[in-house]
Formats: C-alpha cells, sequence, structure tokens
C-alpha cells in the first residue's frame, strides 16, 4: 500500500501544480480585463444652443439633433439659452455634470473670439470636453458695389489713397466680423474706421445704404445680396475656396496668408466627460456627417463639413484662440 501511494504521489503533486496555474492564470485574466462601459445613453440629451430661437446656429442645431438622435437611439432636445454672446450658455454647460447628457454647439464666438478679447468666467479649453466638429462657413470681404474697384488689390490700392474715408460694419466689438476685418488691416497696412453693430442685420443694413462701404459676414449671410449684385465680394477666408461660390478667390491665392478663420461649429460637453461617452458621441456625429443629404443640405448654406476627431478638433479650437489672440494683441483690442 505504501509503495502505490509513494507511486501516486508525484501524480497528485503534478495534477495539484497544474490546477494552481490554471488558477492562477484565470484569476490574472479577470483581474486584467477592465470593466464594462455602462450604457450610453439611456435618458434624452439636452443640447444647448447658446443664442436665441431662430438664426443660423439654431436651424444647424436642431438639424444635427435630429439626425444624431437617431443614430444614438435617445431623444435630444435643443435648448436655446441666449445672452453675453453665448456667455450664459457656455457658462452653464461648463457647470453641467460630466456624464454625457448636457451638451452644446460650441462655436467660434464661445471658444474663439470671446476667450481672446473678454475676460470669461469660463475657460474654452480646461472646463471643456471637445466631441467633435460639424463644420465652417468661410467669412467673405464684402464692399459696397459703388466703390470704384473690382478686385482686393484694387480695394487695397484705393483704400491707401483714401485714408479715413471708408469705414466697415461689424455685428459688434470682438465678433469675427470685427475681428478679421482687423487682421486684414494689419496685413495690409490700411486703415478703416470701424463702426460696430447690435447684430449682422443692422450692419448690413448700412452697408446697402451706403452709411459703411466694406463687411466681412458670412458668405451664407452675404450670398443673397451677391446673387442680387447689392453686394461686391473680394475674397473669402479659408484654404480653399468655397463650393457655394467657387467664383471668389480666397484671401490665401491673393497672397495674403493666415486667413483662415472661419465661422465653425462643434459639439461639446463639460470637462472630464467618461473616455466611452465621447467616443460614443462623435463616432455618431461624424456618421451624420458622411450622410449625402446632411452634406448636400450644408453645402447649400455654404458650410463645408469638417468631420474630426476629440483630439483634432481640441487642437483647432486652440489654434483658432491662439489666431485671435495675437490679433487682439496687435491691434490692441480687448473688451471688457
Amino acid at each position: 500500500m505504501f509503495n502505490s501511494l509513494n507511486r501516486q504521489w508525484p501524480i497528485f503533486l503534478s495534477s495539484l501544480t497544474l490546477a494552481c496555474f490554471a488558477f492562477i492564470a484565470c484569476s490574472s485574466t479577470q483581474a486584467q480585463t477592465p470593466p464594462a462601459s455602462p450604457p450610453y445613453p439611456v435618458k434624452p440629451i439636452k443640447l444647448i444652443a447658446p443664442v436665441a430661437a431662430g438664426g443660423g446656429l439654431d436651424n444647424l442645431a436642431r438639424k444635427v439633433a435630429e439626425r444624431l438622435s437617431k443614430n444614438l437611439g435617445q431623444t435630444i432636445v435643443v435648448e436655446n439659452i441666449g445672452g453675453g454672446g453665448g456667455t450664459i450658455a457656455t457658462q452653464t454647460v461648463a457647470k453641467a455634470s460630466p456624464d454625457g447628457y448636457t451638451l452644446m454647439i460650441s462655436y467660434v464666438a464661445t471658444h474663439g473670439t470671446n476667450p481672446a478679447v473678454r475676460k470669461l468666467p469660463y475657460d474654452a479649453i480646461k472646463d471643456f470636453t471637445p466631441i467633435g466638429m460639424i463644420g465652417a462657413t468661410p467669412n467673405t470681404l464684402i464692399i459696397n458695389p459703388d466703390l470704384p474697384v473690382k478686385n482686393l488689390k484694387e480695394f487695397v490700392e484705393y483704400t491707401k489713397k483714401n485714408p479715413a474715408k471708408l469705414s466697415y460694419g461689424s455685428a459688434g466689438p470682438g465678433t469675427l466680423t470685427h475681428l478679421g476685418v482687423e487682421q486684414f488691416k494689419l496685413a495690409s497696412n490700411i486703415f478703416m474706421v470701424h463702426i460696430p453693430y447690435r447684430g449682422i442685420g443692422p450692419a448690413f443694413t448700412d452697408l446697402l445704404a451706403g452709411q459703411t462701404q466694406v463687411m466681412l459676414p458670412t458668405l451664407y449671410a452675404a450670398m443673397p445680396y451677391l446673387k442680387s449684385n447689392r453686394v461686391r465680394a473680394l475674397a473669402v477666408t479659408g484654404q480653399k475656396r468655397s463650393i457655394a461660390d467657387p467664383s471668389i478667390p480666397t484671401f490665401k491665392e491673393l497672397g495674403y496668408n493666415g486667413f483662415d478663420g472661419q465661422q465653425w461649429y462643434g459639439i461639446s460637453g463639460p470637462a472630464n466627460l467618461p473616455d466611452h461617452v465621447v467616443k460614443k458621441l462623435n463616432l455618431e456625429l461624424n456618421k451624420v456627417l458622411a450622410t449625402p443629404e446632411f452634406a448636400e443640405q450644408m453645402a447649400s448654406e455654404a458650410m463645408t463639413l469638417m468631420p474630426m476627431s476629440p483630439q483634432q478638433f481640441e487642437n483647432y479650437i486652440k489654434e483658432d484662440i491662439a489666431r485671435w489672440v495675437k490679433v487682439a494683441k496687435d491691434r490692441n483690442i480687448e473688451i471688457e
């Protein structure tokens, strides 16, 4: 009997050793497996538009929300919060719970020009999680057609010969329509008087009446007036000509580099959004942008869709802020 046990003992030890290794391997595998991310979304999402109802940004927010909600299988409710040039809405989102159920349409004012010229109650980089870019509409330098110039070169020459006789309107101090012209004044070494308005509508009214001579609105806003020949376009911002009106050359083509500022729109959330939420939203947003019907609709509104990863979108925001910080510093622009 002793001999029998003696012979079986090595077999028992071998089996025990294998069992231990199997237990350790199993435990190790379980320890390395990350916990499953909680399902998202499981309730309606609020998408804040930092403007009053009506207008281009609100319209865009609703179109994106409609398509994105279908992709996510969950309702997306657009909530308009106007006031303070977008500051109130942006601050609201910055303070929201980072759970993916409060998002916003971030755009050039809230995360581009305002941070460059104003003291804000939020940090456009640290207080937000970039989710993805939607797209951008170029700005176009337009003039009253009564000016005796046909192109940008002639315009610069005419302005230099008639210093202080020309004025340009903007949608308000610190807006893209203001800073963009100041950037061009610096690059071309010309002078024009700035006439700020409370919105782009009144600025257009005075331009058409000849009270001002120059503006830099979005191409989309200018298109009705261009088609009726009530204004003349000299150049557009961006890297390439807009498909909405390819007859207008870019500033870059005409020898002015760095004029890439555009009226851009994206989606952001509060800081510290979970990675799985950001990835899910970015994936589904980019699917919306890839839809031919949506792309065609946006092209008719002079918008170029610009799908990006969250990191690419964050880099874009940083570069845009840096662009306008430089312009504001060079032109001594600071708004309380």
